[in-house]
Order: C-alpha cells, then sequence, then structure tokens
C-alpha cells in the first residue's frame, strides 16, 4: 500500500496545527499524525471485527504511549525500555477517554483500541489538550461508528487575561488552567486548576475554549471528507415489545414508591430482590431468555429511577435537590500520624492522613519533559470493602490516581511555599465508605488534616459533586450527588474551592452535551453547597493549629556563603557526612548556586547543633570570636582545638595559664571541650586561641 498523505491545517493561538493520514499505521481502522511545533503524536483507532457477546456496556480502551526516545532520553532500569506508563501517561488516557466515551452509539459493543503515541516532544506545548483532538481525530477518518467529532482547547488566566492554549511558562505563572472538550455544538468535559478564581471567569474561560473546539471540529470534518470513508453500519436494536409491556406491568410504581428514604444497603437490596422476582416470573429456560429480561428489566428500572427524580424531584434518599447529607468531623485519630482527619458525609467516609517530610522525601518525576522533584503530592485509595465487596487490593487503578489527581489540584493553591514552609507534604486519603464523591471527601479530609497538624494553609478549601438528569428540555441538577444518582445521571461535576474562589473543577458529561444555561446553574448551586460543607468544618477548625505536630520533623533553611558550600560538603562528602554523624541531623544543599542548605532532625536539640556547626563552619573567623571547642591534638608546645568540624586552631602551652606548665598533658587532653576565643589570625591564616578561663592558675 503506497503512502498517499491527505492532511488539513489550522492556526490557533498563533501555533499551526497539522493533521494528516495516509502515511503511518495504514491497517489501523483510522490513523492520523498530528504535528504542532515540535511535538507530533500519531494516534491509531482499531474495532475488533465482531461485538463482545454477554455485555452492557461499551468496551473502549485508551492507551497513551510516552516513547523516551521522543525527547532524546534513554529509559533507565536495567532493561532500558519503556515499562508500564507514568501517572501522567495514565492521567492523560482518562482525559481522552471523558468526552470520546459519550459519543458512541448505543449498543455499539466491539471493542475499541485507542492508541496515542508521543513520536516528538516538545516541552513548550501542553499535550492534553493536543491527544484529545489526535484520537477525535482517528475516529472521525475511520470507519468505526462515532457520533464526533471531538475537539478541545485549553485556556489560562494570565496576568488577568484569558489566554487560548497557553505555553508552559504562561501555564507556570498562571492562575488558572482548563481543560474543555465538546462538539461544535455543546461543552462534553473540563479539567481545571486554579487560584481562586470565580465562577464567571471559570464560564468565560469555557465559552472561550469552545471557539477553539469548534475550530478543531472544522479541521477534522475537512479532514474526514476528504479521506471519504464510510461508517460501519451496525443493526437495529430489536426489542420485545411484548416481553417490555409485560414486565412494566409487573414492575408497576414500585421503584417510585420505595426510592425515597433508604440509605444504599436497603436501596441495593430492593433493587436486588425487585430484579430477582422479575428474572424468576419471565424466564424462559427453553427459550433461554434470562440475558434479555435483564436487558429489559434494567432498561425499564432506569427509566424509572430518572422519572422519579426528574418529574417527581424525588431522590432516591429522599433530600430536597440541594440538600447536603449530615457531616461529621474527627480530628486526631492517629496519634503516631502528623496529621488525621476522619470527614464523613452521608454513607461516603475518607480518613485523610497528612505526613511530613523532607526534601529528601520529594517525588522524582523523570518522564519526556525535564526530571524535576515535587515536594507535595496526594495519594487516594480506593478498597473493595468501601463498598462492600471483595476485590483486587494489589494494585493502583485509574480511577484511583485520577481522583488522587484532581484532590491534589483542589488543594495545592493553598499551602504554603517551600521558603516559608520547607516540608515534603504526602497527603493520602482513605476511603472508608462510599456513596458518591469520595473525591470530594478526600479534598475535605486532606485540608482537615492539614490544620490539624499545624500545616499554615492560607485558607481552608472544600469539594462537592454536582449531578444532572436531562430529559427533553426538562432537567434537574442536583447537589451532593450519591452513588445511584451518579450510575443513572447524565453528569458527574465536581467542584473545590475556597471561600473566596474556586480551585479545582472537573466535569463529565454522559449524554451529548451541556448548554451554558445548564453550567451556569450547576456551578452556582454547586457554590452554595461547597461554602455550606465548608461552614460545617470551619465550625471544627477555623484555622490551622499554631503549633506544628510535636512528632513531625523539625526543618530550617538557612543560607550560606556560596563559595563555601565546597567547604561544608568536604572532599568526597567527608564533612557533611560527620555533621550528619554528630548531630544526628540530615544537611541537604538544596542550592548549591544561592548556597540554601536545608537542615532536618526528629528534635529541635539536634537541629540546633547542625545548624550552629554549618554557621560556625561557614563563617569567616574573626579575632575576639568565642567558641566551644574540642581538643583533637595534643603536641608538646601545645594543643590543637578544633572549633567547628574541619576548622581548628593552636592554644599554644604559654596561653594556657597564668603559671608555666612543664607538659602540656597535665593540663588538657585529646577530646575535652574547652571555651576558647580566637586571639589572632596570622599572615599564613592559622588560629591563634586563648582560653577564655585559664586552665591553670
Amino acid at each position: 500500500m503506497l503512502n498517499r498523505e491527505i492532511d488539513s491545517a489550522v492556526v490557533i493561538a498563533g501555533r499551526e496545527v497539522i493533521v494528516s493520514t495516509g502515511v503511518m499505521a495504514k491497517q489501523a481502522n483510522g490513523s492520523v499524525l498530528v504535528r504542532c511545533g515540535d511535538a507530533v503524536l500519531l494516534a491509531t483507532a482499531v474495532m475488533s471485527k465482531q461485538p463482545k457477546l454477554g455485555i452492557d456496556f461499551f468496551p473502549l480502551t485508551i492507551e497513551y504511549v510516552e516513547k523516551m526516545y521522543s525527547s532524546g532520553k534513554i529509559p533507565g532500569g536495567f532493561f532500558k525500555r519503556e515499562t508500564r506508563p507514568s501517572t501522567g501517561a495514565t492521567l492523560n488516557a482518562r482525559l481522552i477517554d471523558r468526552p470520546l466515551r459519550p459519543l458512541f452509539p448505543k449498543g455499539f459493543y466491539n471493542d475499541v483500541q485507542i492508541a496515542v503515541t508521543v513520536l516528538s516532544f516538545d516541552p513548550t506545548i501542553p499535550m492534553d489538550y493536543l491527544g484529545i483532538v489526535a484520537a477525535s481525530s482517528a475516529l472521525s477518518v475511520s470507519d468505526i461508528p462515532f457520533n464526533g467529532p471531538v475537539g478541545a482547547a485549553a485556556v489560562g488566566l494570565v496576568g488577568g487575561q484569558l489566554v487560548v492554549n497557553p505555553s508552559a511558562e504562561q501555564m507556570a505563572t498562571g492562575d488558572l488552567y482548563i481543560v474543555v472538550a465538546g462538539t461544535k455544538d455543546a461543552i462534553l468535559m473540563v479539567e481545571a486548576g486554579a487560584n481562586e478564581v470565580s465562577e464567571e471567569i471559570i464560564l468565560d474561560a469555557i465559552a472561550l475554549a469552545h471557539t477553539a473546539i469548534k475550530t478543531f471540529v472544522a479541521l477534522q470534518e475537512a479532514l474526514s471528507a476528504k479521506v471519504g470513508k464510510s461508517k460501519v453500519e451496525l443493526p437495529e436494536a430489536v426489542f420485545n415489545i411484548g416481553l417490555d409491556s409485560q414486565i412494566r406491568e409487573a414492575m408497576g410504581s414500585e421503584i417510585g414508591q420505595r426510592l425515597r428514604s433508604g440509605n444504599k444497603q436497603d436501596t441495593e437490596q430492593f433493587l436486588a430482590e425487585l430484579e430477582t422476582r422479575i428474572l424468576a416470573q419471565f424466564t424462559d429456560l427453553e427459550a433461554n431468555n434470562a440475558g434479555e429480561v435483564r436487558g429489559v428489566f434494567s432498561r425499564i428500572k432506569k427509566e424509572q429511577i430518572r422519572h422519579t427524580v426528574i418529574k417527581d424531584k424525588i431522590r432516591p434518599d429522599g433530600r430536597a435537590l440541594d440538600e447536603i447529607r449530615p457531616i461529621e468531623i474527627q480530628l486526631g485519630l492517629l496519634p503516631s500520624c502528623h496529621g488525621s482527619a476522619l470527614f464523613t458525609r452521608g454513607e461516603t467516609q475518607s480518613l485523610g492522613v497528612l505526613t511530613l517530610g523532607t526534601s529528601d522525601d520529594a517525588q522524582m518525576e523523570d518522564g519526556l519533559a525535564e526530571t524535576y522533584h515535587r515536594p507535595y503530592y496526594f495519594h487516594y485509595n480506593f478498597p473493595p470493602y468501601s463498598v462492600g465487596e471483595v476485590g483486587n487490593m494489589a494494585r493502583t487503578s485509574r480511577r484511583e490516581l485520577g481522583h488522587g489527581a484532581l484532590a491534589e489540584r483542589a488543594i495545592k493553591s493553598v499551602l504554603p511555599s517551600g521558603d516559608v514552609f520547607p516540608y515534603t507534604i504526602r497527603l493520602v486519603s482513605e476511603i472508608m465508605e462510599s456513596n458518591g464523591s469520595s473525591s470530594m471527601a478526600s479534598v475535605c479530609s486532606g485540608i482537615l488534616a492539614l490544620m490539624d497538624a499545624g500545616v499554615p494553609i492560607s485558607a481552608p478549601v472544600s469539594g462537592i459533586a454536582m449531578g444532572l438528569l436531562i430529559d427533553g428540555d426538562d432537567y434537574v441538577v442536583l447537589s451532593d450527588i450519591q452513588g445511584l444518582e451518579d450510575h443513572y445521571g447524565d453528569m458527574d461535576f465536581k467542584v473545590a474551592g475556597t471561600q473566596a474562589g474556586i480551585t479545582a473543577l472537573q466535569l463529565d458529561i454522559k449524554v451529548g452535551g451541556l448548554t451554558q444555561e445548564i453550567l451556569r446553574r450547576a456551578l452556582e448551586q454547586a457554590n452554595r453547597g461547597r461554602l455550606f460543607i465548608l461552614s460545617r468544618m470551619v465550625d471544627v477548625i477555623s484555622t490551622p493549629r499554631t503549633e506544628l505536630a510535636a512528632n513531625a520533623p523539625k526543618i530550617q533553611t538557612i543560607m550560606i556563603d556560596p563559595e563555601k558550600v565546597g567547604l561544608l560538603i568536604g572532599p568526597g562528602g567527608k564533612m557533611i557526612r560527620k555533621i550528619e554523624e554528630e548531630s544526628h541531623a540530615t544537611v541537604i544543599v538544596t542550592d548549591g548556586a544561592t548556597g540554601q542548605v536545608s537542615i532536618s532532625a526528629r528534635n529541635q536539640v539536634d537541629l540546633d547543633k547542625a545548624r550552629d556547626t554549618i554557621v560556625a563552619l561557614t563563617r569567616n573567623v574573626e579575632p575576639g570570636d568565642i567558641y566551644m571547642g574540642k581538643v583533637s591534638r595534643v603536641t608538646h608546645f601545645g594543643a590543637f582545638v578544633e572549633l567547628v568540624p574541619g576548622k581548628e586552631g593552636l592554644m599554644h602551652v604559654s596561653a594556657m595559664g597564668r603559671s608555666r606548665i612543664e607538659k602540656v598533658e597535665d593540663v588538657v587532653s585529646t577530646g575535652q571541650l574547652i571555651e576558647v576565643r580566637v586571639k589572632e589570625i596570622d599572615a599564613q591564616n592559622r588560629i591563634n586561641l586563648v582560653p577564655v578561663t585559664p586552665l591553670v592558675d
């Protein structure tokens, strides 16, 4: 098959984006190359020949593949090849999945795998929105059924101005970074991190992003028209109208009547018993129709649950549409931990645990960009027992990584800077119970754990998950959604922020898209809800404790003369190791160019000892300075006294006392501590000492 390149290009925010097909991976159902600057992405879409039998979900797999050669690197480790995806790659795969999944037709059960591979990396260009465009383009030029295309764009708030597709440099100084994906008509997905920005700015950013999205959609439509590949036609779904009618009659209005006041377990038990009863009544063993009966029951169950909420305005637990479930908070549960908090909202419960560490504990990130160390990270764990199930606890799922990243982003903007608080911060959320919005409960428990430990955050943060059920022009927005509302709803919208504004936002839509009107209403209702939750939190603890946790490591950053850094380290690190051994502290030169040194220890006494030693070692010795020195050598003419590690002076025998001393050994011994004063520094830079108090009369 000869190469026949077909391409289409647009310019957005001064950057040309070129999407082409017909050169690489031509045996895939669809493949494209996306170029922007020096970045090159290969996106492929492949569909299995036959549908998967016995499933009621769409089997879509998204892979985001980072090739180290794309940034001129060789992988580390023994095998020298790429292995499992990085956390960043996994999060990018999730980001691509979220706007694409809702646009595949219902009843489509063929396996579809989309792989986005980074062939050439450009550190100046964010790859998140570009990956979504690449994946959608591969689907658009393929024969795979897909109700796209999908466009995506990023918007930053830089210097008070909204900027489309900001550079990495602009992102570093901005107050907002938001990625938006959607069709030309509606929004499908939003992911944002912010420094306490208003709802109005968020809405303006989404509207601006949608302009760029429409341009990317037009690019894909133009490319698809040039390729001219028809989509595979799906067989029409066949419904057994008679069976549907009979099951509806048997179910009656029982769901609407009983689905309004039970807890999660009661609701699940009722629905399970109802399903068992329907299956027993309508299953024909000879016709082998159990799967069909189960499918009809599931469809009717979903319709009735949605109808109860949309039309009757009745939620599964009887709450009002904007009502928040009861909240309980406990602090300091774990005495050996630096900070801990148990946050319970309804049947969702998160145990937040804080650990403070030194710069050695920072997380090293070694991906396509330059290697760097992260002094703050958030880990989210969702064990199967939190939902009363048996499951695998040995690996971290994509969902856990995604929820942890969202909670991490929500809290990041209120953390103290490294020069004020030179600790590595690790937050962990252990989900103890789950019935909706455990990620937002994690934000609350994490902030409470920080405050419990005395970390000087700038403001407390709370989070809420919003839901939506829509039927034509009729819709309801739900505050603090629970699991059933999430499962049968059309939107999962998580918003976190302080009293002053939003710090993180995540939106996923399961239907064709979201209008600005619904988005505005959801944000307004979310604002009221998260502020209510925040008020319950500050009722328990309004500001961080005034003292840092007693068992937290003690850390201090000092500045020394950069020219003395070599003296502090010593030959082969000998001097810095000696200081650590004698003080039981850890000493790290964090920035040799500026002379920044970090000292950490388990207690203040050890830290003070290391700090005083470093200060004494690196400062210039002046006549008149007083030291508590240690005798390092004894000779017939005097004693050498170590003032600080690596620096010593001579106390001549004639200066030891008022009367004549016959033998130095009779007055001083090796290892003895003596308070000495610097008498003079001679032309050869030798230090002459005298005792502060005469050793003999």
